[in-house]
């Protein structure tokens, strides 16, 4: 009997434990939100894979409009709108920028836009006026901050609570349940550079690896993003003939961040945050909390980025507790130093009594670990200043090294931990001025060997982001390249 409709597939079901924390582009800058502000928002530019300069999206054009690189001009394409019909205007991408910055939510990107004077809209063209040169300004707006949002649905000094959005990206948002479900469908009307239609997906939030490890061996989910654990990711190998498993080029950094807020808490001191330093050994945890998924890092900037270094290595060679000795006994500190070490739950929490160990082996430190499973409110108590130390991860942007700096170490950065340096910022300055980004290469070799003398925050190790998938499935490879998740590359066979 003939179907007047064809059956509906059903959707590939991605499982993750790197959660959306907002709908809302001015209150989040992490990456469990912005994978998806890649699909059902737009911005003016994105990335193609692979591809360090971001590309046209919802716009037609743009560039800077002179040597200086103060000002950058895009045209917007005409005759976008938004999942509701509301058309997409210039007017509404002044009105997005905008409004990160006068909401400015301490969650939110409003650093990475710190050198934005002002946004002007004429007919077509969106004009950014910039208060210093900035040549990876193209990259910054092609990030899920420069997401473009609806006037009528997002409040111009608030951020928005409903649970739902309307983009112009190409994907609708159908169905989301706070930490549960997300569900979208293809955009049939998006216009960008996305050439692809995509299919349904549905994302599963589990809370723990070790749930998304469950949810995969069930057999409920088809793909496993940001989710296993290292053990079962090491285990791994050519024999498995139902899985592949994809690693991108996209250095995800893990950081120990410091809080420097008050002189009278003990990281508040240089000699001891240079003894936490000299007391970690990046190795072990390596090997045997991360079963060598991961690999040990020495700098702000993680190798394979131009402008890596070794700083802290070559400050810090190896855990040495007779050294950190002698610099809180030069200091006049007493020991043991009391420290409460902020984590999440799972995996962090095994790494965190590692670190505890390490740090309290030599009987220089005395650590609290403080565990919270929720990951805004760990934000919050992060910048609370409730952590001494806590655990901090970092996926890039974009494809540069001033994304591991300017939001990490520059006035205002996003840590909100009490560091600034007059120095580090007028280097950051110096950096953005070279359309040739090698040309930036040794300013930031000397902004990460500052980092390494004034230790606001200490590199612990590095991985490429890891994603596993059925083989029945296709384009799982393209969620690992970089910042940008595509789903409109997934297929089943």
């Amino acid at each position: 009997m003939p179907q007047t409709e064809a059956a509906k597939e059903d959707p590939i079901v991605i499982g993750t434990s790197s959660h959306v924390t907002s709908l809302d582009p001015a209150g989040v800058y992490d990456n469990g939100s912005w994978a998806v502000f890649s699909n059902i928002y737009q911005g003016l530019l994105t990335f193609e894979p692979g591809s360090p300069v971001p590309k046209p999206d919802a716009a037609e054009s743009c560039a800077f409009t002179s040597s200086a690189l103060t000002a950058y001009r895009c045209r917007v394409r005409g005759g976008l709108t938004f999942s509701n019909g509301h058309p997409l205007t210039a007017k509404a991408v002044k009105r997005s920028f905008d409004r990160i910055l006068r909401i400015s939510d301490p969650l939110g990107p409003a650093p990475l836009f710190a050198n934005l004077d002002s946004v002007e809209a004429r007919g077509p063209l969106v004009t950014f006026h910039l208060a210093a040169a900035d040549a990876t300004w193209p990259s910054k707006i092609a990030t899920g901050a420069g997401s473009i949002v609806d006037p009528a649905e997002f409040p111009a000094n608030r951020l928005r609570s409903e649970k739902s959005a309307s983009g112009s990206g190409p994907y609708v948002l159908s169905s989301y349940k706070e930490r549960k479900t997300l569900t979208l469908e293809p955009n049939a009307a998006y216009e960008g550079a996305v050439t692809t239609k995509g299919v349904a997906v549905e994302v599963r939030y589990f809370e723990t690896p070790q749930d998304v490890e469950e949810a995969w061996n069930a057999r409920t989910v088809d793909i496993a993003y940001a989710g296993l654990p290292a053990a079962t990711l090491a285990g791994i190998g050519p024999g498995d003939t139902d899985v592949r498993l994809s690693a991108g080029n996209s250095a995800e950094a893990h950081y120990l961040v410091l809080n420097m807020k008050s002189p009278r808490r003990p990281m508040g001191k240089t000699a001891v945050r240079r003894a936490v330093a000299d007391l970690i050994d990046r190795g072990q945890l390596a090997g045997e909390v991360f079963r060598h998924t991961v690999t040990p890092l020495y700098s702000l900037v993680p190798q394979g980025v131009a402008g890596h270094s070794t700083a802290f290595f070559d400050h810090y060679p190896e855990a040495d507790p007779a050294h950190a000795a002698g610099r809180l006994r030069s200091a006049g500190i007493t020991t043991p130093v009391r420290i409460r070490l902020g984590h999440q739950n799972g995996t962090a929490a095994v790494e965190a009594r590692a670190l505890r160990s390490q740090l309290e082996k030599s009987g220089l430190f005395r650590v609290e670990l403080m565990e919270e499973r929720d990951f805004t409110t760990y934000q919050k108590r992060s910048l609370r200043g409730d952590f001494d130390i806590h655990l901090f991860q970092w996926v890039p942007d974009f494809p540069d090294a001033d994304t591991f700096v300017q939001p990490l170490v520059g006035t205002g950065n996003v840590l909100d931990n009490g560091y600034t340096s007059a120095e580090v910022d007028h280097i950051v300055r110096d950096t953005q001025r070279f359309t040739d980004r090698g040309k930036a290469v040794k300013q930031f070799r000397a902004i990460q060997d500052i980092i390494a003398k004034d230790v606001p925050l200490i590199p612990v190790w590095h991985r490429q982001r890891q994603v596993v998938t059925r083989s029945a499935v296709l384009g799982g490879h393209r969620l690992a390249e970089d910042a940008v998740w595509r789903l409109w590359e997934l297929r089943r066979l």
